[in-house]
């Protein structure tokens, strides 16, 4: 599997990042924020295309209002009736088409959806408005199935930002938003069996990370016995029996993964025919990349 990380980054590249509450005094002066976007694994062997078209991106700057109801971990927004408006400045990032096909964008490779300036302040929730949502299968007919986004395209999908994003005037930062497509096109029914299965719901779930407070998790899948690569593997990361996030191996057996916080994480790799093989903990420092191989046995 090509692994793509789509730039739907709200790519600050923030030379300096932190905090900030209510009461803190607005920054002046403008910095830069980027946006990329990535996705987390599917049943490439079924799914040809998984495409969505984001047509405009906003951030919302924090203002006077009392409210915080952020999650734990940046992350969507179930909770719709929270005004993104209310007593919060609302700043445009990017409004134009871009149509994507998730399944391109995994194991580090980007495509930048935002380049621009943003006013200096602190910013604590994006929204993403997407529409042309739909799945194309791997048969012979290319059978597609065309999925409603379920807040509808002008309300748009909503992202917490934990902690908030603070941007100070003439610094940059980068925000990359984790679109996981294996969590966020449910099947309905057994997608294995056709005669049971009637499409996909779209639940969207995305996880924004700020790449300046993290790091990244690469490395090789390997058979043990002849070094030959192992693409397909099934890379996931744990952190206190959570599952963060998974990935998969590509044609070089090669993976990576952006965007963990500072952390240890028990990591696993598995492949069909082979000994699931856990390792951990592995820690994962910011700013740098921790490097974890795997050298599988075949299955007796």
């Amino acid at each position: 599997m090509k692994t793509k990380y789509l730039y739907a980054f709200l790519g600050i590249f923030l030379m300096v990042f932190t905090g900030c509450t209510d009461s803190e005094a607005t920054e002046v002066g403008v910095g830069r924020l980027t946006i990329q976007l990535t996705d987390a694994p599917f049943p490439l062997d079924l799914i040809s295309e998984a495409n969505v078209t984001i047509y405009k991106i906003e951030a919302r700057q924090k203002g006077d209002t009392e409210n915080d109801s952020s999650m734990e971990d940046g992350g969507t927004v179930e909770d719709e009736s929270e005004d993104m408006h209310d007593g919060n400045a609302i700043v445009v990032l990017m409004e134009e088409d871009i149509t994507i096909n998730l399944l391109d964008l995994t194991n580090g490779v980007t495509e930048s959806l935002v380049d621009t300036e943003i006013p200096a302040g602190t910013y604590d929730q994006l929204r993403v408005y997407a529409k042309g949502i739909n799945v194309v299968m791997n048969d012979e007919e290319g059978t597609t199935y065309d999925l409603k986004i379920p807040s509808g395209e002008q309300s748009g999908i909503k992202i917490k930002i934990k902690p908030a994003l603070r941007i100070a005037g003439g610094l940059s930062a980068d925000l990359l938003l984790d679109f996981d497509v294996s969590r966020s096109f449910v099947p309905r029914g057994n997608i294995r069996d056709l005669s049971k299965f009637n499409g996909f719901i779209f639940k969207p779930v995305i996880k924004v990370s700020n790449l300046s407070t993290a790091g990244t998790l690469a490395g090789v899948v390997t058979d043990k016995e002849d070094g030959a690569a192992l693409a397909g593997a099934t890379i996931t990361v744990s952190q206190n029996d959570e599952i963060k996030t998974t990935s998969l191996t590509d044609d070089t057996g090669a993976y990576m993964i952006m965007g963990l916080d500072p952390g240890d994480y028990e990591v696993t790799a598995a492949l069909d025919l082979y000994d699931t093989s856990p390792v951990g903990p592995i820690e994962i420092v910011v700013g740098n990349k921790s490097i974890l191989n795997f050298e599988l046995v075949q299955s007796n």
